[in-house]
């Protein structure tokens, strides 16, 4: 079964778009974060034009959402690429104070070079960026202890640009999300409609709820992604009958049982289960070897 088709290109977006362009010649960082269960598909294809020579930081948030040897195998891949990555789950707190140190690392860094050039240290201008929903503004008000950005689990809660103070040493710019205009790569399209990180105007969710289970089905070979079709058969009391049973078929058996027969509503309650983790932790990409 191909991916649904996903399409979308809202107007604040391309309106963020124009605002963090204007931007990005004020910050000296970017601290990009991505979602852990998504770390290719939530990487912004016009990156490396934007960061153009500043510093980077690579951010991957939601590390609780996935398995321990996903996040292992990323580490290494992302290493073996020359990105460091620093991992955190921005809702509970955790990694938090190493993105802190790895971002005042990198102003330190910059100071450097300023004194050496003979001018004044001051606080490092980074840039938060990344796609809707994947925690920035959780991340922030996590690094500066209080709630100073709009935050909330659904995309485009962000829609305007603005600085935090973080101490002495660094200023936070948090920008809203930014999706690609569109995306040619279909696969990565239903990966971040699965995890919410485009708004569901943009697909239909029962057939991104087959093809979320068409997925499982491929996953769950690969131990690191945590993928569980016997999590799936007790949570919902309906056996999947191995590798040839269709996904509408058996969706259809599991709105019977649980919603009536409403096959919307079913598709809607298993998506949000994965996004809550009632499925167990999930890696839906893995690096290849």
């Amino acid at each position: 079964m191909s991916s649904p088709p996903i399409q979308w290109y809202p107007g604040h977006i391309a309106k963020a778009e124009q605002q963090l362009k204007r931007n990005l010649d004020k910050v000296d960082l970017v601290i990009e974060v991505r979602d852990a269960r998504i770390p290719l598909a939530t990487g912004h294809p016009h990156l490396n034009r934007w960061i153009n020579g500043k510093q980077h930081l690579l951010v991957i948030n939601r590390r609780d959402m996935v398995t321990s040897e996903a996040r292992v195998a990323w580490e290494a891949w992302f290493k073996a690429r020359g990105q460091r990555t620093v991992w955190c789950d921005a809702k509970a707190g955790t990694g938090v104070k190493q993105v802190q140190q790895a971002a005042i690392r990198a102003g330190d860094q910059l100071n450097e070079r300023r004194r050496n050039r003979g001018m004044r240290p001051r606080p490092v201008r980074a840039l938060t960026l990344g796609f809707p929903n994947v925690g920035k503004s959780a991340l922030i008000n996590r690094l500066v202890k209080q709630k100073v950005v709009a935050s909330a689990r659904r995309a485009g809660v962000t829609r305007t640009l603005r600085w935090v103070r973080l101490g002495q040493d660094l200023d936070l710019l948090d920008a809203p999300g930014v999706l690609p205009p569109r995306l040619d790569d279909q696969q990565a399209a239903l990966h971040l409609a699965l995890c919410d990180d485009i708004g569901q105007a943009a697909y239909d969710g029962e057939l991104v709820a087959q093809a979320f289970l068409n997925l499982l089905k491929g996953l769950q070979p690969q131990e690191a992604s945590g993928a569980s079709l016997e999590l799936l058969e007790s949570r919902y009391g309906v056996p999947f009958a191995g590798a040839t049973q269709d996904p509408a078929f058996w969706l259809e058996a599991v709105a019977e049982r649980h919603t009536s027969g409403d096959t919307a509503r079913m598709a809607q309650r298993l998506l949000d289960d994965f996004r809550k983790s009632a499925l167990g932790s999930i890696a839906l990409e893995l690096p290849l070897a």
